[in-house]
């Protein structure tokens, strides 16, 4: 079945929103400037604040799922004339059961706590890694389900786990073994090592909330919106009162701003002030992850979750083709290597394409067997009158 336009457009906008969402992020932590202390221009070092700018991105979803609820009621309004005997009761559905908005912060202290991570290890590491590395999510969540909501892993899928584990190590190891010469010191080899694995540990707590929420938060049939809002609104507002004793942190060589401070917003807002780019890449983070999140849940909605795992997927693809044409990172054909394993192993984990497409072809070859089977039993039915027909008659004429 063909694609309507709206699907495309919005399978369009998931992947662009989507990449410009990691490429934007990576922008700022590229960019120089002269921070709060007034000396030489540093690098944006700000995390934390970034992971605040994506919380307040998500809240948003909260606000469009409140305009769309507000406009649904309307047209519920104008339709009340209709005869209750022409609504199929069968047919009506399933409304959200009323919940308490703090069940969402479980969940929104997970995010806060795996975003934060990673953004410190994209600071670190590629864009690119940081976004294939992610995959990993894929074996915590597993090994969690099996624990706290009974799940079965079946063979395929300790199948496409190993394959997803040899695409992580074969990335790693792509980023240690293959840096540019102008990053090749001990220090950025020992940073981008860190970055990997803080990506990797952030996975785990991502895994533990996509766990909480189907357990917990899936038995209210919320809308995705809604609870992509929420948790955005829970994550914002405990982040952004973190960042108040952050700034008392002394993180020393942890940290590149102005006092090495844990988190140092007004260096943060001074940077902002002095170089433009800063501002864009922010606004560009709030903005991409409001619409990437609307996008996702409409193709997941309009299409099937499959559609997105595999759009997730062409996503990861521009972010490496634009890092390669902005010279972030060198060419190396071993993290081709660890992102097909990663694509393979996630289809074959999730049963998607591959085995799919392999059944279909045995069940193809088995009804071709069947219908030869059946060919050469008519044959040899018609075969056996024919001999039997002449033989009989030559004997009546000896």
């Amino acid at each position: 079945m063909a694609w309507t336009p709206k699907q495309i457009t919005i399978a369009v906008v998931m992947v662009i929103t989507g990449s410009i969402n990691t490429l934007s992020t990576k922008w700022a932590d590229r960019q120089t400037a002269v921070g709060s202390d007034k000396g030489e221009p540093r690098k944006f070092d700000h995390p934390f604040l970034q992971a605040v700018g994506m919380f307040i991105g998500e809240f948003t979803c909260l606000i469009v799922f409140a305009i769309l609820r507000l406009c649904r009621r309307r047209q519920d309004e104008e339709l009340q004339p209709i005869q209750e005997e022409e609504r199929d009761p069968l047919n009506q559905p399933e409304r959200p059961r009323k919940f308490n908005p703090l069940i969402f912060l479980p969940a929104s202290l997970c995010d806060m706590c795996g975003t934060s991570l990673m953004y410190i290890g994209l600071n670190l590491t590629y864009a690119s890694s940081f976004q294939m590395l992610r995959g990993a999510v894929i074996i915590f969540t597993a090994l969690l389900s099996v624990a706290f909501l009974g799940r079965v892993i079946k063979k395929y899928m300790w199948v496409g786990m190993f394959i997803v584990l040899i695409g992580l190590l074969v990335v790693g190891l792509s980023d240690i073994l293959f840096m540019t010469k102008k990053e090749d010191t001990p220090t950025n080899t020992n940073g981008i090592i860190a970055g990997d694995l803080l990506i990797i540990m952030a996975q785990v707590i991502v895994s533990v909330q996509m766990v909480y929420e189907e357990r917990f938060i899936g038995r209210y049939n919320v809308h995705p919106l809604a609870a992509v809002g929420w948790e955005g609104f829970f994550g914002a507002l405990v982040l952004g009162l973190l960042l108040i004793p952050f700034y008392y942190i002394d993180a020393g060589t942890f940290s590149t701003a102005a006092g090495h401070r844990l988190e140092n917003v007004p260096d943060a807002f001074e940077q902002m002030r002095n170089n433009w780019r800063i501002i864009l890449a922010t606004v560009g983070n709030i903005v991409s992850i409001a619409f990437f999140n609307f996008a996702g849940i409409s193709v997941t909605k309009e299409l099937s979750a499959t559609t997105r795992m595999v759009l997730d997927s062409v996503r990861t693809i521009v972010i490496w083709a634009i890092s390669l044409a902005l010279t972030w990172q060198a060419f190396n054909g071993l993290q081709i290597l660890g992102f097909v394993l990663l694509i393979i192993g996630m289809c074959l984990y999730n049963d998607i394409i591959i085995l799919p497409y392999y059944r279909r072809w045995r069940a193809v070859r088995r009804l071709q067997a069947e219908g030869n089977g059946r060919i050469n039993e008519n044959n040899d039915d018609e075969r056996e009158p024919l001999l039997n027909g002449p033989a009989a008659g030559g004997h009546g004429v000896n």
